[in-house]
């Protein structure tokens, strides 16, 4: 490495050089370039500040109840600033004092609370309860939908449609089960039949919700003479199961008035602890795999956007090193599904870049980290230039768990001693093959009437000891993929004591003990104990009396599930491959390297990658020739090597680019960085030769000191650091 240095004489050559370019670009800050509209994103109840302006395509305006007319004031602030400007709130609760206290219609509405057994209300952190969907509630929704659409906003998005499982108490409640099951209602506790008439009533009520509050938004802003879109951040199916809470899921995509999702993945939901090999721990890259997988493969077939979200810093008081550290763990795992390119880059930017963190061992609330911040930036500028890929993450592709959205509704209370602890049996059939580095996708129920769903499925993986089918076309679906080459492997001792709740397969004409007995009537093979193996057509049917819970609570209990899938995976008619085994995942997109070592590999072996690659998870952008990934690391890389030409680029970023221009003749490079004021740029950009001037301006034409410049003669790039200015900052290179 070489620092740059420059005399005071050639600084003024160039200075005379530059003078008409730089003429021509001073005061232009407040009329950004067009940019994609609608790939970056971020939610914010804040009125724009430079101080966490992150420079994404879309602002998600938070909120709507603040008097004075100060949410249209918010709109327009982020819009004068170049932003699409959409709006977002919750469906379940949000800052809706008003309706409980009764200015609304003058009744207050704390009966329709969500209720424990105990009488007790479920709050939320802005001292509002989570609430039953009552059609009134609705009718009060539909004014914020109104103000936000007449404020002009782009899209709609109405978050975390979320029933507590251990909910269900309240007279709003009981009130809608009688209007639903037109019986009296039934406390959930009283017996797993119960606990799944709730949970399902649960769903459809938010199902019902968002159906309605959806269908005016696009009736209203038709009537305006535009059309809105209609998003749902939500968890995912794995998570809500996880924590017990009942939400619609994968049903929404068949409203033609929602348009997609923002998968709501983070530090907090993916280190909820699992079982794994008999030990119960946090396996945050793992886990954040499955469950942006199980929110990719919901919306996949349907062709709905989907938009994936981390956050650099997590909720429960953690170390700076465990915030980073978890951050890259869930970034790396959005990063591995290639046909995603939209993204949350973070929620509340003025949280994470004004406010101050209670963090272990220290006294005080720190603010974040200088470092970090510049790292978020560069992080944030990847996903803006993050394209898609037909390529696919290593290892043997086409294994699949099935999931349905009934997983999330026998999960509280328990019934007759039965427990599923941590959702085992749904990690039971997932973690013993990602554990290998198998990556394993999952499949909704939901979707298989979408020919997409099990097109490029080869082994599919199921039980009904966690879920139940919805309806006997479920077994329809699966019986004629079987029959075609499909090779299905269904776990269970089916004697949990929801096989028995009244649905489907036990009413109106049909006798089955269990659901399973019909799929296996509509594979047309016949169950005989102690029989593992059936054919169905052209294809295969495993039947192995195990709950999945015991795979992973267990010692070396998922070795028989690997040997199974090897045998169904290497018989597939398709392909005859063996199945790969490693202790990584690693994928291309374009000039990006993406990879992480599993830390509970079939091996403690490092991955050694050899190249040229910018290290984008350190902020000082380190140029490298070798890359050793430990167990338990992740990483994400630029290969310069895959650069042609000379022209200069850049080639990351913490911040945006704009107005970027090479004048060849003139070999000169002129463009504008914009990032949240008070945090550090850096940037490296790749070039023919080491420059001989550079100069970095503000809005006023006052020059902005470099913090460092440093070429690397080996990489023929340049590492470049300064202080993000208000209005961004003009830099000139001089070749």
């Amino acid at each position: 490495m070489k620092v740059l240095s420059f005399s005071i004489r050639s600084c003024c050559v160039i200075l005379t050089l530059c003078l008409l370019q730089w003429s021509g670009l001073y005061g232009q800050t407040e009329k950004p370039t067009a940019q994609p509209r609608g790939k970056t994103s971020f939610q914010i109840a804040d009125p724009w500040d430079a101080r966490y302006d992150v420079r994404a395509d879309i602002v998600m305006v938070y909120g709507i109840n603040d008097a004075g007319g100060r949410f249209e004031a918010r709109v327009k602030g982020w819009r004068d600033k170049g932003y699409n400007v959409q709006f977002m709130t919750g469906s379940a609760w949000g800052q809706y004092k008003d309706y409980f206290l009764g200015q609304y219609d003058g009744k207050q509405h704390f009966d329709e609370g969500q209720t424990m057994k105990n009488g007790e209300i479920i709050w939320h952190g802005h001292n509002v309860p989570y609430i039953v969907p009552t059609q009134n509630y609705l009718g009060y929704l539909k004014t914020h939908i109104k103000r936000a659409i007449d404020a002009g906003v782009t899209a709609v998005y109405l978050e975390e449609p979320e029933f507590w499982a251990r909910a269900g108490y309240s007279a709003a409640f009981k009130k809608e089960w009688l209007d639903y099951y037109k019986f009296p209602w039934q406390p959930q506790d009283s017996s797993a039949e119960a606990t799944y008439l709730s949970s399902k009533l649960k769903y459809h009520l938010y199902y019902r919700a968002l159906d309605s509050l959806f269908s005016y938004a696009k009736r209203y802003s038709r009537s305006k003479g535009r059309e809105v879109s209609c998003y749902v951040p939500t968890h995912s199916l794995v998570n809500y199961s996880s924590w017990q809470i009942v939400s619609p899921e994968a049903s929404l995509a068949s409203l033609k008035s929602v348009d997609g999702y923002i998968a709501q993945v983070w530090t907090g939901t993916s280190r909820e602890p699992v079982y794994y090999d008999g030990v119960k721990k946090e396996r945050v890259f793992e886990n954040a795999f499955l469950e942006y997988g199980s929110m990719v493969s919901m919306t996949a077939p349907t062709h709905r956007k989907i938009f994936l979200l981390t956050d650099p810093i997590e909720d429960r008081k953690r170390s700076w090193d465990d915030y980073k550290r978890n951050y890259e763990a869930t970034f790396t795992a959005e990063l591995m599904y290639p046909s995603v390119t939209s993204y949350e880059v973070m929620p509340w930017p003025s949280r994470i870049y004004l406010g101050k963190f209670q963090v272990e061992g220290e006294k005080e609330k720190q603010p974040i980290p200088v470092d970090y911040a510049t790292q978020v930036q560069i992080m944030i500028n990847a996903l803006q230039q993050m394209p898609s890929s037909s390529n696919k993450v290593s290892g043997s592709g086409g294994i699949g768990v099935l999931l349905s959205n009934s997983m999330m509704f026998q999960r509280f209370p328990t019934h007759d001693g039965y427990e599923d602890p941590q959702l085992s049996n749904f990690y039971g059939m997932a973690l013993p093959l990602l554990e290998e580095g198998v990556p394993v996708e999952t499949v909704h129920m939901e979707n298989l009437t979408y020919p997409a769903t099990l097109k490029n499925i080869k082994v599919l993986i199921m039980s009904y000891a966690n879920m139940k089918p919805p309806s006997s076309q479920t077994h329809r679906y699966l019986a004629a993929w079987v029959k075609h080459g499909g090779r299905l492997i269904y776990y269970g001792r089916d004697d949990d004591p929801f096989q028995s709740v009244r649905e489907w397969w036990n009413t109106d004409g049909a006798h089955n003990k269990t659901p399973s007995e019909d799929l296996f009537k509509q594979l047309g093979i016949e169950y005989k104990p102690g029989k593992e193996v059936y054919t169905a057509g052209k294809g295969q049917i495993w039947v192995i009396r195990k709950d999945p819970k015991e795979l992973v609570m267990q010692k070396k209990g998922g070795a028989g599930l690997l040997d199974v899938v090897q045998t169904a995976y290497k018989n597939t008619a398709l392909h005859k491959k063996e199945l790969i085994r490693q202790n990584y995942f690693t994928l291309n997109r374009g000039n990006y390297i993406v990879a992480a070592v599993l830390a509970d590999g079939p091996s403690q072996k490092p991955l050694i990658l050899k190249g040229h690659f910018v290290r984008l998870y350190d902020p000082d952008l380190p140029v490298v020739q070798k890359i050793t990934l430990q167990p338990g690391m992740q990483a994400l890389l630029y290969d310069l090597d895959k650069i042609t030409g000379h022209t200069p680029q850049v080639i990351a970023v913490a911040g945006r680019v704009y107005d970027s221009l090479w004048q060849a003749e003139k070999n000169l490079y002129t463009c504008q960085v914009k990032g949240p004021v008070g945090t550090v740029n850096s940037m490296r950009i790749r070039m023919k030769n080491a420059p001989k001037g550079i100069q970095l301006k503000d809005k006023n034409g006052k020059t902005v000191p470099p913090k460092k410049t440093e070429w690397d003669a080996a990489s023929s790039t340049l590492l470049l650091k300064f202080d993000h200015q208000d209005g961004g900052v003009y830099l000139q290179i001089q070749l």
